[in-house]
């Protein structure tokens, strides 16, 4: 296992922290509403003997500092073109893409909009509401868990969108203990972002439409995947919609939302399995 080298990266309006390491093709980890790197830490570790792991901050997240404030209509194609600069900026070819969540709606928009670039890509559980024939009550709940960061504040829209989400709490300690400097980390690291995600991120990307056209010229190269843990919550229904339409099936990873994190070796392996496969 290689330790990560960091490096920065200067975009249109930002200043990307980047991770790399490993050896072997390029595989392109895309963070989720916490954007930030170190949820994919441990799954990295594990990658690092067959690829070259990329890793970053999304702009406006923990290390990945913005130089004007954030405008929302442009967020997510500037997301994606940092994705894509940063393929370009690592790989000498096509490179493998994973994105969870956020990340994954950032990937397929990624797909349709740089296919040449993408050997294979598999999005986890993309919260993309306007796929799904409920989509006004899905887009409502986000709405309200708004609301209430605006009435409540962080604490109390996190805890009401993680219970809607079957994210759970996150991990809690009696009084005294002590979390692995990892895991607290991570949460930390989290706390800081969470207000950044409910502004700029938590109702706008949901309401993001797919091309569903380039998208189906370029099927053969995705992979739709979700949680087996969270089959029964909103962000693992849109790929069942996709997959009818693509005509794919999902492929179910350990673990719920976030499995990468809590069964980063599980999760690893089958990961490996699923972009390598011939």
């Amino acid at each position: 296992m290689s330790a990560p080298q960091p490096h920065s990266m200067r975009v249109d309006g930002a200043e990307l922290y980047c991770e790399s390491r490993g050896t072997g093709p390029v595989l392109l980890l895309i963070a989720g509403g916490n954007g930030d790197a170190t949820a994919y830490q441990a799954m990295s570790s594990l990658l690092s003997d067959r690829f070259t792991i990329v890793t970053y901050d999304r702009r406006g997240f923990s290390r990945s500092t913005l130089d004007r404030p954030p405008n929302d209509a442009q967020r997510l194609e500037l997301d994606t073109d940092d994705a894509r600069l940063l393929i370009e900026r690592y790989s000498d070819g096509p490179a493998y893409v994973f994105g969870s969540s956020s990340g994954a709606i950032v990937a397929l928009n990624l797909l349709t909009r740089h296919s040449s670039q993408i050997r294979r890509l598999v999005a986890h559980e993309p919260p993309i509401a306007t796929l799904l024939s409920d989509s006004e009550n899905q887009l409502a709940v986000l709405d309200h868990v708004y609301t209430t960061y605006r009435a409540s504040g962080a604490e109390e829209a996190m805890r009401e969108f993680s219970v809607a989400n079957g994210i759970g709490p996150g991990p809690t300690l009696p009084p005294g203990a002590e979390h692995d400097p990892r895991v607290a980390r991570m949460l930390e690291v989290a706390q800081r972002n969470f207000e950044f995600w409910l502004e700029h991120e938590l109702r706008q990307y949901p309401r993001f439409v797919p091309d569903m056209k380039a998208l189906g010229a370029v099927a053969d190269r995705l992979v739709l995947a979700g949680g087996r843990d969270s089959q029964q919550y909103f962000p693992y229904r849109p790929n069942t919609v996709l997959g009818q339409m693509l005509h794919l099936s999902v492929v179910n990873f350990p673990g719920g939302h976030v499995g990468y994190a809590t069964h980063p070796r599980d999760f690893a392996s089958q990961l490996a399995n699923v972009l390598l496969r011939t």
